[in-house]
């Protein structure tokens, strides 16, 4: 069962858009971030992580945001080109702003932490009249992420996005990315959240972040059926509530209920399953595959970038993917 619909005569498969940033990942792991000495650059950021991961699936990738206009900036769009992602609507921010940053740190395969810095970080400056509605025309698909939905004026060239894409047939996911030191108060992140959510055909989410939604529910359940029937009196025709270690759940507005599977994995961090599992759903659905067999293929990308050091570098191609479940099958893959 796969409830969607592609325009197959368009051009462009897929584009995302929103946060830019770098990873600065841990060297020394095993150790607190204090006693850390060195890290490794790497392009990061959900939306860009999955857009990378699309793309190394064979699938004709665009992406919109604004970078800083420093070296990071300049590495972040040279590393989108080269993985064949066009940047036609990557702008360069000159009012100032600097690339977001992200240290991490691990302790442990499970105890990982990620130390933000945000402050007039270049992809939050993203403007309305930066959101070309030819380019967006051009897609199959889009996709934003909760992250965009922080500040002004990037909120407002999102929810314009959102606008053009439903007007054009685009389908639309949302990866819910909820990050609490990008938001001032609980209640604006619902808002706006809600606002988005509502103009989407896929939702994609942990239960947390589906919770914190909820926050202005009365009576609100902290129930995953009960959170799918609420998208689904609006646009969605598939939510996918996400459970970390235990898998995901995919519901369908059909009424359908998918457990999602997971596999065995040498864990070096946590960092990065959601964003992997995400290109890995998604390529799937887009293949016309059902949602099982989207689901398993989501999980098996996850369980490869999560056995690796980094995200974006280490998202995998369709082969790799398909290889590992078949080890995992055979026995040959055992979890750390």
């Amino acid at each position: 069962m796969n409830p969607l619909t592609f325009d197959r005569d368009k051009p462009l498969d897929f584009v995302a858009l929103g946060r830019l940033c770098i990873d600065l990942n841990a060297n020394e792991i095993n150790r607190p971030m204090e006693e850390t000495v060195t890290f490794t650059k790497y392009v990061g950021g959900s939306p860009a992580n999955i857009a990378i991961g699309m793309a190394r699936l064979g699938m004709k990738t665009g992406f919109v945001g604004r970078v800083a206009d420093d070296q990071l900036g300049r590495f972040i769009v040279r590393y989108l080109q080269d993985n064949q992602i066009d940047t036609a609507s990557v702008l360069t921010d000159r009012s100032g702003s600097v690339t977001g940053l992200a240290f991490t740190e691990i302790k442990s395969p499970t105890d990982c932490s990620i130390l933000m810095y945000r402050d007039n970080a270049a992809d939050l400056k993203l403007e309305p009249q930066d959101i070309n509605e030819e380019y967006l025309k051009q897609a199959k698909a889009i996709l934003i992420s909760g992250t965009a939905l922080a500040k002004s004026p990037s909120r407002e060239a999102i929810l314009l996005a959102l606008h053009y894409a439903r007007k054009h047939g685009a389908v639309v996911f949302f990866d819910l990315d909820y990050r609490p030191y990008s938001w001032t108060s609980p209640a604006e992140t619902a808002i706006y959240y809600n606002l988005a959510a509502e103009k989407c055909d896929v939702l994609i989410g942990t239960r947390e972040e589906f919770s914190m939604m909820e926050r202005f529910e009365r009576n609100a359940e902290e129930d995953d059926e009960t959170t799918a029937r609420k998208w689904f009196g609006y646009q969605a025709s598939v939510v996918v509530i996400k459970h970390g270690k235990h898998g995901s759940i995919a519901y369908t507005r059909q009424g359908e209920r998918y457990p999602g599977v997971t596999f065995p994995a040498k864990v070096v961090k946590t960092f990065g399953a959601g964003d992997s599992y995400a290109a890995g759903f998604i390529y799937g659905l887009m293949q016309g595959w059902d949602i099982s067999r989207s689901t398993e293929f989501g999980a098996a990308a996850a369980a490869i970038v999560i056995s690796s050091h980094s995200c974006s570098e280490a998202m995998p191609t369709q082969e790799q993917i398909e290889a590992y479940i078949a080890k995992c099958r055979n026995g040959e893959i055992v979890g750390s």
